[in-house]
């Protein structure tokens, strides 16, 4: 998959890295701002209290 993508991008070598790394931040940006808030619901990390079963 990289080495499709690589190939996919035009230009120089330097200007490869700059784009790969700006669709990389791109994509972390998406999954933080649409893709996580969607999924939070429904994931069990929002757990805060603790169960003591006390004898």
């Amino acid at each position: 998959m990289y080495g499709l993508l690589w190939r996919a991008l035009p230009g120089p070598t330097w200007l490869r890295i700059i784009m790969a790394l700006v669709l990389f931040l791109a994509v972390v940006w998406l999954l933080f701002e649409y893709v996580f808030p969607v999924i939070e619901p429904y994931m069990p990390f929002q757990q805060t209290e603790i169960e003591i079963n006390e004898p």
